[in-house]
């Protein structure tokens, strides 16, 4: 170990001697030795070349000034932004003007039991908990608070999970709910069925931004994850597109023929269109299980439908995963094909054949 680095708190501490004599201490903010090691060799080359080296200090920043950037950024970068933002004004109203270098693993597990005590479901608990986590991570990226607090943070595992809800419609339902939805909705739905894009990235298509029929592709630059997502147009929804009227004067795809305005919301044509036909317990976000639990069901590998989908990770995608016994009976019997194959052979290699 290099003379002039030391832990303190778990933490990596350089030492050295500046250009005035005075001995300097600096922290590398991280828990990785190989980060020290590198500051150190930086501050002697610095020191070697006659310069005093400049030490960057993290000034106390608070849980507000994080919230207030956070929000500006994820503003016109996510869908989900407005939902988040919601989540955040609570958040604020717990932590408030507290330092970010004061968060510890006892207020996020406090945090966490505080919403158990609500009576929030382990799934909105954990989307609570997911949020402040990705928040202290971007801090860490914007030089708002070191390492050491968001891994303190990430200590807190979300709650366990069992009722993680999975409705979809069968083929007949997904027909007898397109027919029965009104004019203005019948497009949305069928473009929910056979994308499985969210509600939100729906309504807030546009032609001349998202939609590229030459190349058959809906481009979504702005997705709730915040990345880049491109969803196949098949022939259905092709046609449906095309059959849209297009106004010269209006952007977005799904809009209302009077004011030109997008629609915000279709709950209440949805509401009545799922009565007509007597289908319960269906929301509009069970298009998208709809969309994939028929993909995996027909045979679509996994990754492929998590691609379609724009998960972060398989493992959010796996929950459909039961609904592919077919395609798991087809793997088998092609391991079992190959092993007898490779069988026959040796066999016949012993005889001669």
């Amino acid at each position: 170990m290099a003379t002039g680095i030391y832990k303190r708190s778990n933490v990596w501490w350089i030492r050295y001697t500046g250009i005035d004599g005075r001995q300097k201490r600096e922290s590398s903010y991280s828990k990785d030795h190989k980060v020290a090691l590198a500051l150190f060799a930086d501050r002697q080359k610095t020191i070697s070349s006659g310069k005093e080296p400049e030490i960057k200090r993290i000034p106390n920043y608070t849980f507000g000034e994080l919230a207030e950037k956070y929000k500006a950024w994820i503003e016109g970068r996510q869908n989900s932004a407005k939902t988040k933002g919601y989540i955040i004004g609570q958040l604020l109203l717990v932590f408030g003007d507290i330092q970010l270098k004061r968060f510890n693993t006892a207020m996020t597990d406090q945090l966490q039991t505080d919403l158990i005590s609500k009576e929030y479901k382990p799934s909105s608990n954990n989307k609570v908990l997911n949020i402040l986590k990705h928040m202290f991570n971007k801090a860490v990226e914007w030089e708002m608070v070191d390492e050491d607090i968001l891994k303190r943070i990430r200590k807190v595992k979300p709650l366990r999970d069992d009722g993680k809800r999975l409705r979809y419609l069968s083929k007949e339902e997904c027909q007898a709910l397109v027919n029965a939805c009104d004019s203005h909705l019948k497009p949305i739905a069928i473009t929910a069925l056979n994308t499985g894009m969210r509600r939100g990235e729906i309504l807030g298509l546009k032609w001349d931004e998202h939609i590229d029929l030459r190349h058959g592709f809906i481009l979504l630059n702005k997705t709730k994850n915040g990345e880049r997502r491109e969803i196949p147009i098949n022939e259905t929804l092709r046609t449906m597109l095309q059959g849209l009227t297009r106004r010269l004067d209006v952007s977005y795809v799904f809009h209302d023929p009077v004011t030109g305005n997008p629609y915000q919301d279709v709950k209440r044509s949805f509401k009545t269109a799922l009565k007509k036909v007597k289908i319960q317990d269906f929301h509009f976000h069970d298009f998208r299980h709809t969309f994939a639990s028929h993909l995996v069901m027909a045979g679509v590998d996994i990754t492929t439908v998590s691609r379609l989908l724009g998960h972060k990770s398989l493992t959010m995608t796996l929950r459909y995963s039961h609904l592919a016994p077919a395609h798991m009976q087809k793997a088998v019997n092609i391991l079992d094909n190959a092993l007898n194959e490779k069988t026959i052979s040796t066999k016949l290699a012993q005889f001669g054949g």
